[in-house]
């Protein structure tokens, strides 16, 4: 069985960091694009971060781009998302993902996993 739990999340101050963990079994990962989304009170899930192993496209959405990083490190099968100068509206919760970032240099939404979340929330 496939799992992706997230880990990290919690509460923080405007300005402050945290850094998810994505925590993959069942599978090795090197093989699959990761990402992140989010998805706020009220709002649609969005991209926020992913990588592309056949395109060797690293994305961000605009909200986040110079803020937040993402990366993985393939010995344990974990990806991370840093996240620095949180701001209120980057309250979500986050989701990993493997597969599906950029099919042919295009964004490309065909994730074959989703993690089950964990809430981020950034105090004024």
């Amino acid at each position: 069985e496939v799992q992706l739990v997230e880990s990290g999340g919690g509460l923080v101050q405007t300005g402050g960091s945290l850094r998810l963990s994505c925590a993959v079994s069942g599978l090795s990962f090197d093989v699959y694009d990761i990402g992140w989304f989010r998805q706020a009170p009220g709002k649609e899930r969005e991209r926020v971060s992913c990588i592309s192993n056949s395109d060797d496209i690293t994305y961000y959405a605009d909200s986040v781009k110079g803020r937040f990083t993402i990366s993985s490190d393939n010995a344990k099968n974990t990806a991370y998302l840093q996240m620095d100068s949180l701001k209120p509206e980057d309250t979500a919760v986050y989701y990993c993902t493997l597969g599906g970032c950029t099919t042919g240099g295009l964004l490309y939404y065909g994730m074959d996993y989703w993690g089950k979340g964990s809430l981020v929330t950034v105090s004024s």
